[in-house]
């Protein structure tokens, strides 16, 4: 084989993936390299055929020799002379196969593929690594997170802040509540993730998927596939054609994108907390970091706006895992390019769960904004507490009353005390339950069960995904 002419840097490369991302990034390249890279796609094209290779033995088809012969090539065939070959012939697998037959001894070469097609090889291989991907490196990533989510919910468990909807301040919440609703939706996600991925399939049925091939080799073809899959930590489909099933593959996707979502949420919601009017939260801030080219005082929250931006560039290219459902009869090639860019969506998400976590486990919490905003929240947000008050003392319509009352303050009044003025309304201020009228007083102690359902969503997500 004769040297690539392209000597190619990650600069060079046009996807921010590469240049910046994950070849940019030496800690995620580590640790993504050996499961989605292009090189480690093909070593584990390799061990599906060493797997085949010890099942072909087993029932003396092979020399016993193979499998050591094969483990002995896989260490030393180098990416590039497969592409080379592919450049050759214009098949990918058959590519491959040709350069393990160069590297195995001659009497060996005939036993290579042996039985297999060329989707009984790479859907198997693919299936391996994202299986393995996720197991030994995307899991553990996810379980950081969510302890950190479960760490900071505990100790702002007590913490008393404005609620928001629709961006308007609401009813009184803590923000460890606030937290423990990321803890349950991360906590969900972890396991879709993991129930989806231990169930992606492999297969090894031919060229159709009724093992015609294998047939004509052994008495007893789907045990066989059985155990070519039991080598490489997988199951076989109950049914595939040339391809396996793609539910197996899009479901996983599927759940990937729906966690990705949970935390671009989480992104947004925290960066919204860091506007400059608001203050309630700052992420982390490097001594010699820089905010703007031109605005020194600058501190933009630009980890979580990454979030949020690597969530819109990768959420929808989940249409094309879905898409490449179709796959017209025993098979078709409407799905080689598409299915090839499944691994960069696992990039962006690791990006992303890996940025993060690093934000809450060094999350600012700005006490005093927290206290200031909800004690300029407070003269209105009593309203609700207070209507409810007025209706148990039998006040009819007490909602209306509450709600005049709150658009009639002016100044620094509060809605009680514009009501307290009000005739009608007094008899039924002086008979309503104390501890509602309380609340309607001193908003901070109207906070419901926020903080013992802390408690209680942390005691289950430690208890469901840390038990062992």
């Amino acid at each position: 084989m004769t040297d690539s002419p392209f000597k190619q840097t990650r600069f060079q490369c046009v996807s921010p993936l590469d240049y910046r991302y994950y070849g940019g990034d030496e800690r995620i390249f580590q640790q993504l390299s050996p499961y989605l890279s292009e090189e480690a796609n093909i070593r584990y094209i390799y061990r599906v055929e060493w797997a085949l290779a010890r099942a072909l033995v087993r029932r003396g088809l092979a020399p016993e020799s193979l499998p050591s012969a094969v483990e002995k090539a896989m260490g030393g065939i180098d990416p590039a002379e497969v592409y080379q070959e592919d450049q050759r012939v214009h098949h990918y697998l058959k590519a491959a196969v040709n350069v393990l037959k160069a590297h195995v001894p001659e009497s060996a070469r005939e036993y290579i593929h042996l039985g297999a097609t060329s989707f009984d090889v790479v859907d198997s291989a693919n299936a391996a690594r994202i299986r393995e991907c996720f197991e030994k490196v995307f899991r553990p990533a996810t379980l950081d997170l969510e302890r950190a989510l479960i760490q900071l919910a505990r100790k702002e468990r007590d913490t008393v802040q404005v609620g928001r909807t629709h961006g308007r301040y609401a009813s009184p919440v803590t923000f460890g509540y606030f937290i423990a609703g990321y803890v349950d939706r991360f906590g969900s996600g972890i396991l879709h993730m993991t129930e989806s991925a231990r169930a992606i399939v492999g297969k090894f049925s031919g060229a159709v998927g009724s093992y015609n091939a294998l047939s004509l080799l052994v008495p007893d073809p789907v045990e066989l596939e059985r155990e070519v899959l039991a080598d490489l930590g997988m199951e076989p489909a109950m049914h595939s054609t040339q391809i396996v099933q793609p539910e197996y593959m899009a479901r996983f996707a599927c759940d990937v994108v729906i966690s990705f979502g949970v935390m671009a949420n989480l992104a947004d919601d925290l960066r919204h907390l860091h506007r400059s009017e608001i203050d309630e939260v700052g992420e982390p801030f490097g001594e010699a970091q820089v905010g703007s080219s031109t605005m020194p005082h600058k501190r933009n929250p630009w980890n979580l706006e990454h979030i949020k931006s690597q969530y819109k560039a990768f959420m929808p290219r989940l249409s094309t895992v879905l898409l490449d459902q179709i796959s017209e009869h025993q098979r078709d090639l409407t799905n080689s390019a598409s299915g090839r860019y499944l691994p960069e969506i696992l990039v962006g998400y690791f990006d992303a769960l890996k940025r993060l976590t690093w934000i809450i486990e060094g999350l600012h919490v700005n006490y005093e904004a927290i206290a200031r905003n909800f004690q300029n929240a407070a003269p209105e947000i009593s309203s609700e507490p207070l209507y409810i008050s007025l209706s148990m003392a039998g006040l009819d319509n007490a909602h209306e009353w509450v709600r005049k009352a709150s658009h009639a303050r002016t100044g620094g009044q509060t809605v009680y005390e514009v009501l307290t003025k009000e005739t009608s309304v007094q008899p039924f201020l002086e008979k309503a339950p104390e501890h509602a009228v309380a609340a309607a007083r001193d908003p901070r102690n109207y906070t419901g069960r926020a903080k013992t359902r802390v408690d209680a969503i942390c005691d289950t997500w430690e208890q469901r995904l840390f038990k062992d």
